[in-house]
């Protein structure tokens, strides 16, 4: 498909004009997160989705105890939508746990879980297996398959992620042998043993809510970071609708996977193809455009739990059938990963109140518009 010079800088505009507005990718989020929430439904004091979020903050770690439920992607997508920052995907291919952590004692949510099949491309875990994906064999790539999981979203409700460090509580329970156990049953044919997630903020952030979780969660490096940001679905869909009524038909097989970033790289690709040698000008303006908004991405730190194995390579590349214990398999217990965290969250809990820093007021999207974290 190529389009006409008009139509072409038309098209370019969009991708110009959008991209051109943000500084960095905070700006960049918070403008899709308040866009989304403009068309959530207002909610009234006690009568809304933040109502079951946890909120008793006079409440001790050591008091807390907690459990992980398993609910529908509907449930699942409503809630967090209040919570985080980032856009919230409906569905995802590949394997998918989504869980619901919840204090029991008051029975409200503490944070949220989404572990999924791992990403194509991650240079540590390249440099950690030996060789890139697409270089391994069937046997070895099913075995990959059948062991890995990632961690999409770690999310802890604020602000009882920063009173208690909830966001290493959800990490933590991501490394635990329930996760593990479950994942076991859920999807038989392999035995899982390694899990890895990356750092909401990039590298020009020097911490991470995954630092200082040995030996649960270890760094590392970093991952590569080679492109631009999603436009947002207002003008994404203003833009995907256009072309198809130029092209008469979808970009993009509407059930391939990825169809937001597939259809955007397409077109892309079409622009570009019809600006070259008709626009030069207007060509190195749009390409530029992309540049620049690849800047908004960072690359980010990259975490890996082993769930107490000392040979997970080894496994994964077929040098052996047999995964090998280390002598601290048992602290990978979800008990005991609770109990590593309960001596972390008292200390927490204990310098913020003293230290008059101790936060009260829930923090959702829904209700404020002025929240400053990123998460």
């Amino acid at each position: 498909m190529i389009l006409n010079r008009e139509d072409a800088l038309y098209a370019a505009n969009v991708f110009v004009d959008y991209f051109s507005s943000f500084g960095r990718i905070d700006d960049y989020l918070r403008k899709v997160k308040l866009e989304r929430m403009s068309n959530y439904p207002t909610s009234l004091p006690g009568m809304g989705p933040q109502d079951d979020m946890f909120n008793d903050f006079t409440m001790h770690p050591n008091d807390m105890e907690f459990e992980c439920r398993e609910v529908s992607n509907e449930i699942f997508v409503n809630y967090l939508e209040i919570v985080t920052s980032h856009a919230v995907e409906v569905s995802v291919p590949g394997k998918s746990i989504k869980w619901v952590v919840y204090e029991k004692n008051t029975g409200k949510i503490f944070g949220f879980i989404r572990l999924g099949s791992p990403t194509i491309n991650s240079k540590p875990r390249n440099e950690f297996l030996g060789k890139p994906l697409d270089t391994l064999n069937s046997k070895v790539m099913k075995r990959f398959n059948d062991s890995w999981i990632n961690g999409f979203i770690i999310v802890p409700t604020q602000p009882a992620g920063f009173n208690y460090l909830g966001g290493k509580l959800l990490a933590a329970i991501c490394c635990s042998h329930l996760t593990k156990d479950t994942l076991d049953k859920k999807y038989p044919g392999g035995k899982f043993c390694a899990f890895t997630t990356t750092s909401l903020y990039g590298s020009t952030k020097s911490s991470s809510q995954y630092d200082s979780m040995r030996p649960f969660l270890r760094y590392k490096g970093l991952t590569q970071s080679d492109f631009a940001p999603l436009i947002n679905d207002e003008n994404y869909h203003r833009l995907k609708d256009w072309f198809e009524s130029k092209n008469g038909e979808p970009l993009v097989d509407p059930m391939a996977s990825s169809r937001k970033l597939k259809t955007q790289t397409k077109m892309i690709s079409i622009i570009k193809a019809s600006l070259k040698g008709v626009d030069d000008v207007a060509y190195d303006k749009f390409c530029k455009s992309f540049l620049d908004a690849k800047g908004l991405t960072e690359k980010k730190r990259e975490y890996f739990s082993d769930y107490g194995y000392e040979n997970v390579k080894e496994y994964i590349n077929l040098e052996t059938d047999e995964l090998r214990k280390k002598d601290n398999f048992e602290r990978y217990s979800f008990d005991s990963v609770v109990d590593w965290w309960k001596t972390k969250a008292s200390k927490r809990f204990e310098t913020v109140k003293s230290d008059g820093r101790l936060r009260k007021n829930l923090e959702t999207w829904n209700i404020s518009d002025d929240i400053q974290i990123i998460r």
